[in-house]
């Protein structure tokens, strides 16, 4: 028995071993490679002399912009998840409850397409729709009888409608799976039981789905907490954020220790919410 045991083990571990090299190389390796350069003067590759020092860690706490930053990008992260939340959960459930055959099956379509597009292409295609003189003004002049300007380019607005387009896909197809798993007998009781929609939406679908709900939330705050190119292309002097100041460290200034360290700091930052909220998640799952 033992030696089967171990013969598992070993069949496992070998069949477990190239997802486990592939994250050690593309993502444990850069990560360690960043948190070095995030305690060094300058960057080892160029011509200046460096040293070890936590200089870029207080530097986050000596200029106030900087926290500023990252506590609009956060703000920004949670109304982004909130929106996601409230249009792709009440689509999840018309997916996974209500629609049926073909009818889903483009739906589905639908909203994986932005999937199917380069991101560059997706936030220039909004550019293109938000600006003024553009297809929502045209659009709004062709239905109502008197001129309308509508320019909501370069605003904090236009970065929530962008980054909303992109993620909210992540919430649909993970509260649908969530909802697919609920056994449909249970939900036959509560009707035969006289439970009213709203009794049942509240007090069995809403809390049986609660893990597929919070997996997308938490995959839509923790990207969109750290997002750049949305905010530099729609948003302008309105999308300046923590995540445009980290990619300026390292494309404009090219101050790669500094822009490390931002990086862990919003990592941290990141994992202590994920910690405060590990108590709903445990309770949700």
């Amino acid at each position: 028995m033992a030696q089967l045991a171990r013969h598992d083990g070993a069949r496992a571990g070998l069949l477990l071993a190239p997802a486990y090299l592939w994250l050690t190389v593309a993502v444990f390796l850069p990560l360690s490679a960043m948190l070095f350069f995030s305690f060094l003067s300058a960057a080892p590759f160029t011509s200046s002399d460096w040293h070890v020092t936590f200089a870029n860690y207080t530097e986050f706490f000596r200029r106030s912009i900087y926290a500023d930053l990252l506590g609009r990008s956060l703000m920004l992260a949670a109304i982004v998840t909130l929106l996601c939340v409230l249009i792709g959960y009440p689509c999840a459930y018309i997916l996974a409850r209500q629609v049926k055959g073909r009818a889903r099956e483009a739906l589905f379509l639908l909203i994986i397409l932005p999937f199917w597009s380069n991101s560059l292409v997706r936030i220039f295609s909004w550019a293109i729709v938000l600006r003024g003189n553009g297809m929502i003004d045209h659009t709004l002049e062709a239905v109502l009888p008197f001129d309308v300007s509508v320019n909501l380019m370069f605003s904090f607005t236009a970065v929530v409608i962008g980054l909303v387009h992109s993620y909210l896909p992540y919430v649909i197809l993970t509260s649908y799976l969530a909802l697919q798993a609920i056994d449909e007998s249970i939900i036959e009781a509560a009707r035969s039981l006289g439970a009213p929609f709203r009794v049942i939406l509240l007090r069995l679908v809403l809390p049986l789905s609660l893990p597929g709900l919070a997996a997308g939330a938490v995959l839509i705050f923790v990207p969109v907490a750290g997002s750049f190119m949305e905010p530099r292309i729609l948003g302008g002097k309105h999308g300046t954020l923590y995540g445009t100041l980290i990619e300026d460290q390292f494309v404009a200034v090219f101050n790669w220790p500094l822009g490390a360290a931002l990086s862990f700091i919003l990592l941290g930052v990141v994992l202590v919410i994920l910690a405060l909220a590990s108590p709903v998640l445990r309770k949700a799952r």
